[in-house]
């Protein structure tokens, strides 16, 4: 039988990219999105899209309040960054941070993955064309292993947990041809953090970085710009 994997899944592309290598992997994925009042919710729409097409085993939708808590132009009435150049966005944490976020999802993929027998967990973080979010980065991923180790019932019975993190050395550039050689239609996903109905906007700092990579990559991009 082939082992399961929990995969976080937004619907762009760097998620989309990792659930495709997972699925090449020979893993039995289980999808995970999550709808936490972010304002560009059109990216569940994408999710769904990516998960029927590829053919994971499951596809769940977590719902978590994070309007409440605010701090982020993501989940708050706060302005999106827009039209800024690359020193712009990695001069400090970016507004669009949504505080823990990653900690709480991964925490969600945890418990899930507990249920369902495994110990894999896999996720699209990057830590190159990332935007300087810290709960992407690799320390970020090993100790929350190591907190996994010892804060469930599967860990305590000797389970290793194995957060999966195949793309966090690469470039945008590098994701994207790596998902050519899977096979992903790039068409399905979606990354804008402010869209005008279904299409990007195309001056925030996702799309952007996205923009850029296809450029460098030298794959047309299919997003479908303002």
């Amino acid at each position: 039988m082939k082992e399961k994997a929990v995969v976080l899944l937004s619907g762009g592309v760097d998620s989309t990219t990792a659930l495709a290598w997972a699925l090449a992997q020979g893993l039995d994925c289980h999808a995970l999105s999550f709808r936490y009042g972010q304002r560009h919710a059109v990216e569940l729409e994408a999710a769904a899209y990516v998960a029927k097409t590829l053919g994971v085993t499951a596809h769940r939708v977590a719902t978590i309040d994070l309007n409440w808590i605010g701090g982020s132009a993501l989940t708050d009435s706060i302005d999106v960054p827009k039209d800024r150049d690359t020193t712009a966005m990695s001069a400090d944490i970016p507004i669009t941070y949504v505080p823990a976020r990653n900690a709480l999802f991964l925490c969600f993929a945890l418990a899930w993955a507990e249920v369902l027998g495994t110990r894999h967990i896999v996720a699209g973080m990057n830590a190159v064309d990332y935007s300087g979010y810290p709960d992407c980065r690799p320390e970020f991923l090993r100790a929350f292993e190591t907190m996994a180790a010892v804060g469930t019932r599967a860990g305590a019975r000797g389970t290793l947990w194995e957060i999966h993190a195949p793309l966090i050395a690469m470039t945008k550039a590098d994701i994207i041809r790596e998902g050519i050689r899977l096979g992903v239609d790039y068409s399905l996903t979606h990354s804008c953090y402010d869209p005008v109905g279904t299409r990007a906007c195309g001056r925030c700092d996702s799309c952007q970085i996205r923009s850029q990579g296809f450029t460098t990559a030298g794959v047309l991009d299919p997003t479908e710009y303002v």
